[in-house]
């Protein structure tokens, strides 16, 4: 029932697009099948009802091991399918998304005992709303109800078939892993030409057998370019997998501005150059699935991998900026920090107080370092506990009681929660200092 509720959205915003009125029915005939299964190749598989031909490889087709078939043939499967829908009970065969009517089939989901109110159109619109799903990484799919970016998709589909009818050795049937490689390029205000939609624009890798396929995209990416779109938008999407066995993770929301904020804040600290190596940091220390399980996507989903070592064991980050790839790499952890704190003030106070703990590290004159290994131990603390009975072995030799003691209340004074966040951002602005001293 998703699919066809992302459907109908879908068809009310297109006919008020258009100033048409054309019915779900209508449009599945004229538009859907004409794009998606008219041809030699599909958009999408058709699983099991009358339109997929059981009898041919796909893939063998791609190779030109075999024939294509005739028109007539297809013409028949249609003719089937529609037969079907208007004539049988909405099942898994001939409606997307609804469950099989063998309920312990893999295929199942969604049942209920309930009489829902369905009816032929609800079996069309399940097909339009089906080809909808933004595929990432991972396997999972994503459907928006945002009436603007069902729209972008559907013009998307249009590019799909070009490129299916023109490259003999593209598989075919990943329309959701297309979807996630367009919205990416559509909203991609650097590459994206309105007027050559292809330009600058290649989604595909190579198989094993030489053929090509759409490359999956990574999950950060679709969000990050949807989050530049709709800046001060919050969308919720229905993330799901429908395959051999059919997965439901739910309605998860995704705060775009949340999202947003991290890529801000580093463009404006660090700018804008090497944006691609940026984007490839955020968002890699666990899987979508994982951050799906959060509940809510933000700025906690976005975290980097290999920074928790940091926050959790209080290690000291090395700094060196003569390597540029390992400088992304720390300038993207404090930045992800910041985000998390979501307070730019603590910026220059974790600088200051970097300042001040190198100033008392490198006034040590005893040949024992005391005072460098007091400012090591504060520098490993993880909580606020910690921190505070490491500020007071080291105000007890320092010529800056004061602003100490304004730093012990100010760590004091945070939320719990943002401890741990600040004192690693503490530690990455003093590997930065250590560095220049």
């Amino acid at each position: 029932m998703i699919a066809a509720n992302i459907g109908k959205i879908f068809l009310d915003a297109y006919n008020e697009k258009y100033k048409c009125n054309i019915s779900a029915k209508t449009f599945f005939n004229e538009k859907y099948y004409e794009i998606f299964y008219n041809h030699n190749k599909y958009l999408m598989s058709a699983g099991n009802s009358p339109l997929e031909n059981p009898k041919i490889s796909w893939d063998k087709m791609r190779s030109g091991q075999i024939p294509y078939e005739t028109i007539e043939k297809r013409n028949d499967r249609f003719a089937k399918t529609i037969h079907k829908i208007e004539n049988e009970p909405a099942d898994a065969s001939i409606a997307i998304g609804f469950p099989s009517l063998d309920l312990n089939a893999t295929t199942s989901g969604q049942i209920t005992n309930l009489q829902l109110p369905l009816n032929e159109d609800d079996v069309y619109l399940s097909w339009i709303g089906s080809g909808l799903g933004i595929g990432v990484q991972s396997g999972l799919s994503l459907l928006f109800s945002n009436k603007q970016i069902l729209l972008d998709l559907y013009d998307g589909w249009l590019l799909y078939r070009e490129f299916l009818n023109n490259t003999p050795n593209l598989r075919g049937n990943q329309i959701n892993t297309w979807n996630g490689q367009w919205i990416e390029h559509r909203y991609n205000k650097k590459t994206y030409d309105m007027a050559d939609p292809s330009a600058s624009f290649n989604p595909f890798g190579s198989m094993k057998d030489g053929g090509l396929e759409v490359n999956s995209q990574p999950w950060t990416k679709v969000l990050v370019r949807i989050a530049f779109t709709y800046p001060d938008s919050s969308l919720i999407a229905y993330v799901y997998s429908l395959g051999q066995t059919n997965i439901t993770v739910g309605f998860v929301p995704f705060e775009l501005p949340r999202i947003r904020h991290p890529y801000e804040l580093y463009f404006k600290y660090f700018g804008t150059l090497r944006t691609d190596q940026v984007e490839q940091v955020f968002g890699t220390a666990f899987g979508f699935t994982k951050a799906c399980q959060m509940g809510a996507i933000g700025v906690n989903a976005l975290e980097p991998k290999g920074f928790r070592d940091c926050l959790d064991k209080g290690i000291v980050p090395k700094y060196n900026e003569a390597d540029e790839e390992k400088t992304i790499n720390f300038n993207t952890y404090q930045i992800w920090l910041l985000a998390m704190l979501n307070n730019e003030q603590l910026w220059e106070k974790a600088q200051q107080i970097a300042k001040i703990l190198n100033s008392h590290s490198i006034s040590d004159t005893n040949a024992r370092k005391i005072k460098s290994q007091e400012v090591i131990n504060l520098l490993t603390s993880v909580n606020k506990k910690q921190f505070i009975e490491g500020l007071t072995t080291i105000v007890k030799g320092s010529q800056n009681i004061d602003q100490i003691a304004d730093i012990a209340g100010l760590v004091n004074s945070m939320p719990v929660d943002n401890v741990p966040y600040f004192l690693t951002l503490i530690r990455f602005q003093y590997a930065i200092e250590n560095r220049k001293s």
